[in-house]
């Protein structure tokens, strides 16, 4: 895809809620007919940029344009030329389908049949047609998102603000929503997406901008983010699950960063900056302390390891290690 000008421009944003500081100076640019996945964690800071950008709400310090328009200075050019949609979806429980999308439409001042027209085309392309004249909160909460969806598109803006859409929805729900997002990027839409969820922004974003605490910590392709974890990653699976913890420590001590860990798998990954090196060594170090391995190997990371390497954000570790070692009693 050959360079756009940028549709969405961020720079040095900060926010506070009394001594709480939400954003930290940020900056990024969104191109046009792109996905931008901001990344990160609850409480990084992610909703609040959201709501800045369609003007909700006002920054602190900082400037931000979406389609040339000044969000803080524009804001009555701004809101026509955005849709959001947020975490929960924003319907009327009593109100059909159709009532909600024409009456959104009639918020925008479109006339009743042209508001009528526009919630009918909606209805049909967000799979809600036979469904169109039931109270929405008959609607499964895959129903419900789609037509949060279809709300959040009625004025037919040029950026569409998702804020973890998929939050709540089961794993088809979440698959048929990432596909309609692949539909209205490739008919033009410019999205930038919120999720905490790694593959989401896998699997939807062009580029990854990376949030914590406030602070943008890393962006870039996918691709350039997994070569930012170190590279390799070697990944040890055992059969006993009571061998998880022997594996992590001594993966823990002998790899280039922290090890992470899969209960329910008994799989444990670590970086290695010299992966095939290393590996013999590892094995001797597994064979040594009796511990059974189901398979081992070296991969790629994924942007989980991406996100723990960047944020240092282990769960559930307390950092200890006993040497593992067939010499303890």
């Amino acid at each position: 895809m050959s360079p756009q000008a940028p549709v969405v421009v961020v720079r040095n944003l900060s926010k506070s809620f009394g001594d709480i500081k939400a954003l930290s100076g940020v900056s990024f640019d969104v191109h046009a007919g792109t996905v931008v996945g901001l990344l990160g964690p609850n409480g990084a800071g992610k909703t609040t940029l959201v709501r800045i950008l369609t003007t909700l709400l006002d920054a602190d310090t900082g400037s931000a344009h979406v389609a040339g328009f000044d969000v803080l200075r524009d804001k009555a050019r701004v809101r026509p030329v955005v849709g959001l949609a947020g975490q929960y979806a924003a319907i009327d429980p009593v109100m059909t389908g159709r009532e909600n999308l024409v009456m959104v439409a009639r918020l925008y001042h479109l006339p009743r049949a042209e508001a009528e027209s526009r919630a009918s085309e909606l209805l049909m392309r967000f799979g809600l047609t036979d469904a169109a004249d039931r109270q929405s909160d008959t609607y499964s909460g895959g129903m419900r998102r789609r037509l949060d969806l279809a709300a959040s598109l009625v004025a037919d803006p040029r950026v569409l603000f998702l804020d973890e859409p998929t939050t709540g929805l089961d794993p088809r729900g979440r698959m048929e929503l990432w596909a309609m997002v692949r539909d209205l990027v490739s008919d033009g839409m410019t999205v930038l997406l919120t999720t905490q969820y790694l593959d989401e922004a896998d699997k939807l974003a062009d580029r990854i901008v990376v949030i914590d605490h406030g602070r943008i910590i890393a962006e870039g392709e996918t691709d350039e983010l997994k070569g930012m974890a170190g590279g390799t990653y070697l990944t040890v699976r055992v059969n006993d699950l009571s061998s998880v913890e022997p594996v992590r420590c001594v993966l823990a001590q002998e790899g280039d960063g922290p090890a992470m860990v899969d209960d329910s798998s008994g799989e444990v990954s670590v970086p290695l900056a010299r992966g095939a090196a290393k590996l013999a060594g590892i094995v001797r170090r597994l064979d040594e302390a009796d511990i059974a391995i189901a398979d081992i190997g070296l991969r790629q990371p994924t942007l989980d390891e991406v996100f723990l390497s960047l944020t240092g954000h282990v769960a559930s570790d307390d950092g200890s290690c006993k040497q593992t070692s067939t010499e303890e009693s």
